[in-house]
């Protein structure tokens, strides 16, 4: 990886094009499960429509996974030649302002009192984007403070900690897992951290609940909802979207009346929001994912 970050990106993008379509015709288990869930959720779309999708997800998957060279390993100035801001960026220059305060010792003293009332922390919705990684990486370099994630241990222990090398290669971060617990989180965005939340996936049936995901019930957890509320966090999504240039970074409107007091409502607006997100460009998505494995009881399985 760290000799591919040095080609072109028109190079690295043509390598990934190309063992995208071997991948597609070799990993056949998971080449179903792409195409169950494009038929689940497009089933307007002929299969030859969806086959094509599915080939564009294969090269999006093998194309993001090696812009991770230059990403993890790539100069601080070529990161930035490739990773675009756009959108209401301004949602994010004010949670970094109140971030950067409330790691004032002496303002944190002055407004402490007020946390009940306003919140300081940011909860970032990130769905699961082929460009999540590009995302984290921009926030971590170009905004100030502290920024947490929690992501899934890695089966090979070398795998791991070189995603977690390139996860921290700069800000202020603290990559956790969910068998860490959440107490430490929600001490940070309560004076002001940033959480940087994939909850967009199928996490099994503990502390999930069904919710609609383009008209079929899927387990989801509700995470999103019950770190804004407990951590009196405000809520601004970020997706990312793969350009030929790199990545583009589009920070959206944080989230008014959000979180409310029912967590399974918010979990349903959630997915109804990425459900819009996603039809712009669908082969940005992981479909890879096995959205619909966990089944309310009685349902026969999809895969």
């Amino acid at each position: 990886m760290k000799v591919l970050s040095t080609l072109p990106l028109s190079w690295l993008r043509a390598l990934g094009a190309w063992v995208g379509q071997i991948l597609f015709r070799v990993v056949k288990k998971r080449r179903h499960v792409v195409m169950v869930n494009l038929e689940l959720c497009y089933p307007e779309l002929t299969l030859e429509q969806r086959t094509t999708l599915a080939r564009k997800v294969f090269e999006r998957f093998a194309q993001a996974w090696l812009d991770r060279s230059w990403i993890w390993h790539g100069s601080e100035a070529l990161i930035r030649a490739r990773l675009r801001w756009c959108g209401e960026t301004q949602a994010l220059e004010s949670a970094e302002r109140l971030n950067s305060e409330s790691h004032n010792t002496e303002s944190h003293n002055k407004e402490s009192h007020k946390l009940q009332e306003t919140p300081l922390g940011t909860v970032i919705f990130a769905p699961h984007f082929w460009g999540l990684d590009a995302a984290w990486t921009l926030l971590t370099l170009d905004k100030r403070g502290e920024f947490s994630t929690i992501f899934t241990p890695q089966s090979s222990k070398a795998s791991e900690a070189w995603m977690s090398r390139g996860r921290s290669r700069f800000g202020w971060v603290s990559l956790n897992t969910r068998e860490d617990g959440v107490k430490k989180i929600i001490q940070s965005l309560r004076h002001g951290a940033t959480l940087y939340l994939l909850p967009d996936m199928n996490f099994g049936p503990e502390e999930s609940i069904f919710v609609d995901f383009y008209g079929i019930k899927a387990a989801t957890v509700p995470s999103l909802s019950k770190f804004a509320r407990v951590g009196q966090a405000r809520v601004v999504p970020v997706t990312s979207s793969m350009t030929e240039t790199g990545y583009d970074i589009r920070v959206h409107k944080a989230w008014e009346n959000f979180p409310s007091a029912d967590s399974e409502a918010d979990t349903q607006a959630m997915n109804h929001w990425l459900e819009a997100q996603i039809n712009l460009s669908p082969e940005q998505y992981l479909w890879v994912h096995k959205r619909f494995k966990t089944r309310p009881s009685g349902e026969a399985s999809f895969y």
